[in-house]
C-alpha cells in the first residue's frame, strides 16, 4: 500500500513539481497551501508523513508543528530556506523529524522521506520483549508503550527508538556516532546535533527534572548512558 504524504507549502510552483516527482516516487499526494489548510487535511486524511514548509500564510508552519505534536506522532520533515543553525534547532525541539534546507535536490529529498518512514515504521514494531521499570518509569516494547506515574507519555517514532536503544544498553554509554547510525543511518553519522536535539526531548517527557536527568546520563565527550535502577519482567509489572 502506497504511503500518504501530505505537503503543506505555499509556493504553488514548488508543490506543482513535489508533487510530479513524489507521486512518480510512488507517494499518494495531497497538498494545502497554507497552515490551516494543513490542519484541515490533516484530520480529513490522517497521513503517513507531512512535508511542511515553515514561512506561509495564515498559521506559519512552526504553529502547524507546534499543533500536530499535540495530537498526532506522524513523522514530520521541514523545508525551509532558512539555514541558521537555531532555526533548525527550533524546529527539532518542536517535534519534527528532519529539517531540509532549500533549495534541495529531489532525490535528496526522496531519501530523506524514505529514511523518516523507515524508522517510523521500525518504531511501530514489537522488539525482542524488553521492558523496564521503576518506580514511577515504565517501558514496554510489547505495547510500545511509556508510561509516567501511571501516565501514558506520547513519543515519536524518533522518540520510540532512541529511547528503546538506551534502555537495550542501559549502564553502557553510547557515543554520538554509535546513536546516530542505529537510528538515524550511517548517513547523519556526522551530525551529534541530531543526537543532543531528540535527547533534550526525550528528557523533557520522561524526566521530573530535565534539566537534572535520573534516566538519560549525559558522558562528557562521549555521548548518552541510560541509568538502570532495577529492571522488572513483564510478569512482574502491573500495567494501569
Amino acid at each position: 500500500m502506497s504511503d500518504k504524504l501530505l505537503i503543506i507549502e505555499d509556493d504553488a510552483n514548488l508543490v506543482k513539481a513535489l508533487d510530479l516527482y513524489l507521486s512518480r516516487a510512488g507517494y499518494v499526494v495531497t497538498t494545502a497551501e497554507n497552515g490551516l489548510d494543513g490542519m484541515r487535511k490533516l484530520y480529513d486524511e490522517h497521513p503517513d508523513l507531512v512535508l511542511l514548509d515553515i514561512a506561509m500564510p495564515k498559521l506559519d508552519g512552526w504553529e502547524v508543528c507546534r499543533r500536530i505534536r499535540e495530537m498526532s506522532e506522524v513523522p514530520i520533515v521541514i523545508l525551509s530556506a532558512r539555514t541558521q543553525e537555531d532555526e533548525r534547532i527550533k524546529g527539532l525541539k518542536l517535534g519534527a523529524d528532519d529539517y531540509i534546507v532549500k533549495p534541495f535536490s529531489l532525490k535528496e529529498l526522496e531519501a530523506r522521506l524514505e529514511t523518516v518512514l523507515r524508522r517510523a515504521r521500525v518504531a511501530s514494531l514489537t522488539k525482542k520483549g524488553i521492558v523496564f521499570a521503576s518506580e514511577d518509569l515504565v517501558v514496554d516494547s510489547d505495547r510500545v508503550t511509556v508510561t509516567r506515574n501511571g501516565e501514558l507519555i506520547p513519543l515519536t517514532p524518533t522518540e520510540w527508538r532512541l529511547l528503546l536503544l538506551l534502555v537495550e544498553n542501559a549502564g553502557r554509554a553510547l557515543t554520538h556516532r554509535q546513536i546516530l547510525e542505529k537510528i538515524w543511518g550511517a548517513e547523519y553519522s556526522n551530525d551529534a546535533g541530531y543526537v543532543k536535539l531528540f535527547v533534550y526531548r526525550l528528557r523533557r517527557k520522561i524526566e521530573t527534572d530535565p534539566k537534572n536527568p535520573r534516566y538519560i546520563l549525559s558522558e562528557r565527550g562521549i555521548g548518552y548512558r541510560f541509568v538502570n535502577p532495577v529492571p522488572l519482567t513483564a510478569r512482574q509489572l502491573v500495567h494501569p
